[in-house]
């Protein structure tokens, strides 16, 4: 039986780090699926590229707002508009996140340390927080984090960003068991290796030509957003375990 044409029809998906990378390919095929996005990110020129490409393709005009998540206060001033807009989320896409360079712990500046804790693990906070009540009033909310192999297996001068992503999975997996009796679900994805610019900071001499787009992920990012049956986060869903899976078996 074929897929229906536009699996998210009627969904309000809210997008993190929509500008570029992995958040910018999850609102691309979140619209293409039928949502309504709401992109979130820093840069107002990149935001409105990302309008004529949804658009261009079809899609649902999108929200778009201009925020640093560092802001928590716009954090919760967005969740208020959503509400007095929507009464609801159905689907949350955390992908921002700041590398902040890689740096021997004890050289590591403490403003730094503050900026990559806001970034990424109380910004996480915040949109857990805020979201909370809307996904709740969806009839089955999705939540879904990006996160990365440094957070289980953190090697030399990824330190700071290790904790962080670490924190941030720590916390997701505990809200993900406070809210297991309803109908939300939360989930952890490890998008592996990707042509992004965090990954570009983090390995400036990689062959970027042999790295997955990021683009590839978007089919994932719809069919969780849609999944009537999530589990419990025990740990990261990886994308290359789930693209072979999802390769017809004469592949």
């Amino acid at each position: 039986m074929s897929s229906p044409p536009f699996p998210l029809a009627d969904r309000i998906a809210l997008v993190t780090g929509a500008t570029r990378g992995i958040g910018r390919a999850s609102a691309l095929a979140l619209a293409g699926a039928g949502a309504l996005v709401v992109a979130v990110g820093r840069t107002q020129g990149a935001l409105e590229e990302l309008d004529d490409e949804i658009r261009a393709a079809g899609g649902l005009r999108p929200t778009l707002v201009p925020m640093d998540l560092a802001d928590g206060d716009g954090v919760d001033r967005l969740g208020g508009e959503l509400f007095q807009r929507h009464g609801r989320l159905d689907v949350l896409v955390h992908a921002a996140a700041m590398l902040g360079g890689l740096w021997p712990m004890a050289h590591l500046d403490p403003k730094l340390w503050d900026r990559l804790v806001a970034a990424n693990l109380t910004a996480a906070y915040r949109l857990i927080r805020s979201t909370e009540p809307l996904l709740r009033q969806s009839p089955a909310g999705r939540a879904l984090f990006l996160t990365c192999e440094a957070a289980s297996a953190p090697k030399a001068f990824w330190g700071a960003f290790a904790a962080t992503k670490a924190g941030m999975e720590a916390m997701v997996r505990s809200w993900a068991d406070e809210i297991e009796h309803t109908g939300v679900r939360a989930a952890l994805i490890d998008p592996g290796p990707m042509r992004t610019r965090l990954r570009a900071q983090a390995f400036p001499g990689e062959d970027r030509e042999a790295l997955a787009d990021p683009a590839e992920i978007g089919p994932m990012i719809v069919a969780l957003a849609g999944a009537p049956c999530l589990g419990l986060p025990t740990g990261a869903l990886r994308f290359c375990d789930w693209r072979d899976e999802a390769k017809p078996a004469s592949a």
